[in-house]
């Protein structure tokens, strides 16, 4: 059953409820905040030329055939374990290859499965912490009078405390700039969470980033609760990320 949003900003706490929402005419930002979607926003503002999100191993692999040698890097995880073969999907450790002029070609358990599933909306774009800022001021001058659609990666079919946290600062941001007369419940739920808490400190205890510190990462979540420090607004068009260029 597909569910009518009559609320002009909505969030989504799993990827999974995507299935439930028609995504006509709707813009979709899509976060995974550990890390696909930080990681994807990072690799653009180190000069990649676009991220093309695949939706698991042999995807990436099919879709990296059609590209021409040297002029990509894999990466990618499965289940929080990198992928063999393939570049670490964190950020910090991606752009420690050399991106610039390069496509990615990413995988991940989530967040570029999101990415695919949130295409048939109007417009579909990456958002993190990292590029909070631009994205709200993209969307406030071009799609201000289209329902908005945050969409939570999550993990496992279970919403992600990061990515519900990330949905309230985007949430926040959206209704400074226009209004917050028309907020789903679950927007302000998010919203909530967002001014409860500094990002650093959330992301740090929460069952994700605490998992990342055990794994020697805490600065890669350091990294990545960073807010609107990247000018960076990646747009899903024909299946490939490419950074909106901004006026």
């Amino acid at each position: 059953m597909l569910v009518r949003l009559n609320h002009k900003v909505h969030v989504l706490f799993r990827r999974q409820d995507l299935d439930m929402v028609r995504l006509e005419g709707k813009t979709v930002i899509v976060l995974d905040i550990l890390f696909a979607t930080s990681t994807m926003i990072a690799a653009l503002a180190d000069g990649a030329t676009e991220i093309i999100p695949a939706l698991n191993e042999e995807h990436a692999r099919d879709r990296a055939r059609e590209l021409g040698n040297d002029s990509f890097v894999l990466a990618g995880e499965l289940f929080a374990d990198t992928i063999a073969g393939f570049a670490p999907p964190t950020p910090m450790a991606l752009m420690a290859h050399d991106l610039r002029g390069r496509s990615v070609v990413y995988a991940t358990t989530n967040g570029t499965v999101a990415l695919n599933e949130a295409a048939g909306a109007a417009h579909v774009y990456a958002g993190a912490l990292l590029n909070a800022g631009a994205v709200v001021d993209h969307i406030a001058h071009h799609h201000a009078d289209s329902t908005i659609l945050v969409v939570c990666s999550g993990s496992m079919g279970n919403p992600n405390l990061e990515d519900m946290y990330g949905a309230g600062c985007f949430v926040d941001l959206i209704a400074r700039q226009l209004g917050a007369h028309d907020l789903s419940d679950a927007a302000w739920a998010a919203r909530a969470l967002y001014k409860s808490e500094a990002a650093d400190s959330l992301l740090l205890r929460c069952r994700v980033g605490q998992l990342m510190q055990t794994r020697g990462l805490a600065e890669e979540v350091r990294f990545a609760a960073r807010e609107s420090v990247m000018d960076v607004v990646p747009k899903l068009i024909d299946g490939r990320l490419r950074p909106f260029a901004l006026a």
